[in-house]
């Protein structure tokens, strides 16, 4: 013969409020373990590949962002910019990107302008020679400590390195390689990805 139980109505409503609680709690952990898969902040400064987006950037506008700890800058070069590497050829130390290619130029950015669309720069602003972080000079002509007939590019205050609007390094300076270029690729016309390319992340 079973005997039923009756449930009282203060213990059926303390029952449901525990599962309740036991729901909330089952959500929030699973939470915190989607959250783990997201890259840690740790995991950004070792070098994980960072999105940019240059939608707003405008002709002759730089921006500046950081990867593995380092700047990067993103110059939107004018139609002007891009014909005074022909001036400029002559007068940088690696024209062709040569020296080291492997290191300082990804293979897709051996040309001229050192990029894969033209009209964009994307190059880490350190100076090779002791580290120092260039200004920009992207006005021509002549102004203190550059030559009369500068073109537009970037100068390492510390010690006068000289790099043109390619960040190829000027002859008779100190540094001795042209600013790198790191690896990435566009994801869009207006998006682009830092770190990592069609081969992978660097």
């Amino acid at each position: 013969m079973s005997i039923e139980k009756q449930v009282d109505p203060g213990r059926r409503g303390l029952l449901a409020a525990t599962c309740a609680a036991g729901g909330v709690v089952g959500l929030s952990a699973t939470g915190a373990l989607v959250s783990t898969f997201q890259p840690s902040e740790r995991a950004k400064a070792a070098g994980a590949p960072v999105e940019v987006d240059i939608s707003s950037l405008q002709p002759g506008e730089m921006k500046t962002v950081e990867w593995r700890g380092k700047p990067v800058w993103i110059l939107r070069r004018t139609p002007e910019m891009v014909a005074s590497l022909k001036k400029t050829d002559g007068q940088v130390a690696d024209p062709d990107s040569k020296r080291n290619p492997n290191e300082f130029t990804p293979e897709y950015c051996l040309n001229k302008g050192r990029s894969i669309k033209e009209e964009y720069l994307v190059a880490i602003g350190i100076c090779t020679h002791l580290g120092c972080s260039p200004s920009t000079k992207f006005v021509p002509g002549p102004q203190s400590s550059l030559p009369d007939d500068w073109a537009g590019g970037f100068l390492c205050p510390c010690h006068g390195s000289t790099f043109d609007l390619a960040g190829r390094v000027y002859k008779n300076v100190p540094a001795p390689d042209n600013l790198p270029v790191p690896r990435h690729m566009y994801l869009s016309d207006t998006k682009l990805i830092i770190g990592k390319d069609q081969k992978g992340e660097a």
